[in-house]
């Protein structure tokens, strides 16, 4: 309840130019998700998906098995208005990713800065518990964080960051590293900071 509070706290009092995170079109995301093998019967999940347009650029190249999951329920509302008619695609779902949510298996899970908000050992676990029991064998997990030399804090919150190696320790078997990129995000109003994008392979 305390996350769900604070982000929509956050997306109420903001606009997406007054976020950090904003991105106009998700490229990296789309770049590793094509990495990984992405085609439009693939199934795929966003993770944090909040107010991000990664949801839209899927839908617009014709993928039908989407899901979008924030804590934030006005982050949601925000995506579902924008989307209009398209909304009906994706499978919307306003719960905490360390919480109780079920869905049907998925090729891939994409996760773009909600797993470096989760500083304690035990949301890590149920974090990891969430992706085992949703991705499928085979699958692929994308996973953006802060870079070691990112940001210590977002949005009034601690962060932990990771490197592409540290991230795959945190996650252990059955998942593999099969790739790994820098990227410097501009914000909307002309910073930079420096993420780390890691694609994982489930191999179990």
């Amino acid at each position: 309840m305390e996350r769900a509070s604070h982000w929509n706290t956050v997306y109420s009092s903001k606009t997406e130019h007054e976020v950090s995170w904003t991105e106009a079109r998700p490229e990296v995301s789309l770049q590793m998700l094509e990495a990984g093998g992405l085609t439009t019967e693939s199934c795929v999940i966003d993770i944090g998906g909040g107010n991000s347009r990664l949801v839209d650029a899927l839908v617009e190249r014709g993928l039908t098995c989407l899901a979008v999951l924030d804590v934030s329920g006005v982050a949601l509302d925000r995506a579902r208005a924008r989307l209009g008619a398209k909304a009906a695609i994706p499978r919307w779902i306003e719960a905490d990713v360390t919480g109780a949510w079920t869905l049907s298996p998925v090729d891939f899970w994409h996760d773009r800065a909600v797993f470096h908000f989760l500083t304690d050992p035990d949301d890590r676990a149920r974090y990891r518990q969430r992706l085992l029991e949703t991705l499928q064998p085979g699958g692929s997990v994308i996973l953006a964080t802060f870079a070691p030399d990112g940001p210590e804090r977002c949005s009034g919150l601690p962060v932990r960051r990771y490197s592409p190696e540290q991230l795959a320790a945190e996650m252990g078997p059955p998942f593999v590293l099969t790739a790994s990129r820098v990227h410097l995000h501009t914000t909307p109003w002309g910073g930079t900071q420096s993420f780390q994008y890691s694609l994982l392979r489930r191999l179990d």
